[in-house]
């Protein structure tokens, strides 16, 4: 499976070498990407470090000298996802506006971002979710970063409920938000044939139209 970030890695390997072999960092990543593949296709409990070896075209040795077992590469690609997820968000924030309402539009934005919300990556993602009630590695690094975009959606919250003068808990407005786009994302890998991202944010932007009128249009569009 070619995706885009395949070919990027590719590129950097290719241009990163000049006939020299791959640098660890860029092997590391090639092995995190195969692990995201087989997640996404196989699922947590079918995954192999065969799988990934074969999946990333290296050997079952070059896999074991990079991660020296399947529970070391499976917490890696997690802080993978964790932090490319976190860093995506906060440069969505850090290219928006002042004002509340565009800080708030860029983060809900942010979240449906192709790069971090696309279909391998969310398969990934639940299935990680799937055993993080019994591995608290795993429940520790989802809920880092669900806890870093919970604070942010607060923090708007607040902002926003004083500029607009809005009569809600922040702390319920976040918790709503944050779950809204939750379920978003279940809904592109449970129904991916007919709900989009496209149709995810349409409805984060009705949702936040309705909940902010004086900010945000009926398209979720910022108010002139």
């Amino acid at each position: 499976m070619q995706t885009a970030e395949h070919k990027e890695l590719a590129r950097k390997v290719s241009a990163g070498n000049s006939g020299r072999r791959a640098s660890k960092e860029f092997r590391r990543e090639q092995l995190i990407n195969a692990t995201i593949d087989s997640l996404a296709e196989r699922g947590f409990a079918a995954t192999t470090l065969a799988d990934v070896a074969e999946g990333a075209g290296l050997s079952r040795g070059i896999v074991n000298f990079h991660f020296e077992s399947k529970e070391k590469l499976l917490v890696e690609t997690l802080e993978y996802l964790s932090n490319e997820y976190t860093a995506n968000w906060k440069g969505a924030l850090a290219a928006a506006g002042g004002k509340p309402a565009e800080r708030l539009l860029a983060i809900i934005l942010a979240d449906l971002d192709e790069s971090v919300c696309n279909p391998r990556k969310v398969a990934a993602w639940f299935a990680f979710y799937s055993e993080a009630a019994t591995r608290p590695a795993y429940r520790d690094l989802c809920w880092a970063r669900d806890d870093d975009f919970l604070g942010e959606l607060f923090r708007l919250c607040s902002a926003l409920r004083e500029d607009g003068e809005y009569d809600y808990d922040p702390r319920k407005m976040a918790d709503a938000l944050y779950a809204m786009q939750e379920g978003l994302w279940l809904r592109l890998m449970i129904d991916a044939r007919s709900f989009k991202r496209t149709d995810a944010a349409q409805s984060s932007l009705a949702a936040l139209a309705a909940l902010c009128p004086k900010h945000f249009e009926v398209d979720g569009s910022l108010r002139k």
